[in-house]
């Protein structure tokens, strides 16, 4: 299967998963998760109409995106950030869907300003309680929300999460069911619009819109053939 058929085929998924939900296909952003192919392969994707991509690693990403992507592509960082890639990871990225902690939302507020950039950003929460998975945990979630919003150069749009990896996709329900409900509190409770819910990659993605995503990261649906 080559990218552009594997492409049309998720995006015929995701049109499936909106219409039970009730809402429109264009309210869910696919995030082509491109950290194990090359720029030739992004660049396939590219020309069949992907604009997103999702890197978990600030130096692939630096190496695949030089020279950068045309203007109307957004760069996603998906991967932990370790505060001595801040510097880097404001210049390049669009979004960073991984802040979990204090020390990144300062090194990257401080990074975007010497850059005149505002960056956008989510707070990601390990929902599921999983040892070793990064992310804040839930109760957490409230004071890194506020800290990131009373940064300058960030703004903040909502939260990520990464679901364990199941024998079915209907088992992630609870774990996308319960990021929804914490941003709707935190929404509510802060003030903030955060529309933005990261949720679902390849073997759940469906479910995750159903729950709500309005951002899918997937990977090997997209480019593997």
């Amino acid at each position: 299967m080559s990218i552009e058929s594997n492409l049309r085929r998720v995006n015929e998924t995701i049109a499936q998963a909106a219409e039970r939900a009730g809402r429109a296909p264009s309210d869910v952003r696919l995030i082509g998760v491109s950290k194990t192919v090359g720029r030739r392969e992004v660049d396939e994707a590219y020309a069949a109409g992907l604009r997103d991509f999702g890197e978990n690693r600030v130096q692939d990403a630096k190496a695949k995106f030089t020279p950068p992507l045309p203007p109307d592509a957004t760069l996603h960082l998906i991967g932990y950030l370790q505060t001595n890639k801040a510097k880097d990871a404001a210049a390049l990225f669009d979004y960073v869907h991984s802040i979990d902690r204090l020390a990144i939302i300062e090194a990257l507020n401080t990074r975007a300003a010497q850059l005149e950039k505002r960056l956008k950003v989510l707070v990601q929460v390990n929902i599921a309680g999983e040892e070793q998975k990064h992310g804040c945990e839930p109760e957490e979630a409230a004071g890194l929300v506020r800290a990131a919003s009373e940064c300058s150069q960030l703004e903040v749009v909502g939260l990520m999460t990464i679901a364990p990896l199941s024998a079915t996709a209907e088992e992630t329900r609870p774990v996308f069911r319960g990021l929804r409900e914490l941003r709707d509190r935190l929404a509510e409770s802060t003030g903030l619009a955060l529309p933005e819910l990261s949720m679902g990659m390849t073997n759940d993605y469906a479910v995750a819109i159903e729950e709500g995503a309005t951002m899918i990261r997937v990977g090997r649906a997209i480019f593997q053939s």
